[in-house]
């Protein structure tokens, strides 16, 4: 054998010695459980009531949705937010309706539609749940905020 021959064999021999044990040691933020049983059906969530809100922890926070949203379509063709919280139709829905700030494109022109940039709402907009955080977190709310609520 030539010695760049041995070279390539004793390069992979390395190479194969140091990732045979990858594949036990991967952690996700679920933990060090299995990839495949990462896989299974999530635990239901249980969404909060109406009434019962996480208060903003920061100026400008956008709210939280008290219902669930996944199956909600949000396309360039249809956004079913709007549905409800159009402001023809949050009242008869009985919903929020949608902030006048969501109406000024990037120039700060203002048209009758939402701008495009908050077009689609699940880009801030998440639903409030009350699930056990997936890492620890210790954010701290800024103290103005906390007390204007």
């Amino acid at each position: 054998m030539t010695r760049s021959r041995i070279f390539v064999f004793l390069m992979t021999l390395l190479l194969a010695a140091t990732t045979t044990g990858l594949a036990d040691e991967v952690e996700s933020l679920r933990g060090a459980a299995a990839l495949d049983a990462a896989s299974s059906e999530p635990a239901r969530m249980r969404y909060l009531d109406e009434e019962e809100t996480f208060p903003r922890d920061f100026e400008e926070q956008p709210p939280l949705v008290p219902h669930p949203t996944e199956k909600y379509a949000i396309n360039l063709g249809e956004n079913r937010c709007l549905e409800c919280h159009s402001w023809a139709d949050y009242e008869e829905a009985g919903a929020t309706k949608v902030s006048e700030s969501h109406f000024p494109d990037s120039t700060g022109s203002e048209s009758a539609a939402i701008a495009g940039r908050r077009y689609f709402c699940t880009q801030c907009h998440v639903a409030q749940v009350d699930a056990k955080p997936l890492i620890e977190n210790t954010f701290e709310p800024v103290k103005a905020a906390a007390s204007a609520e």
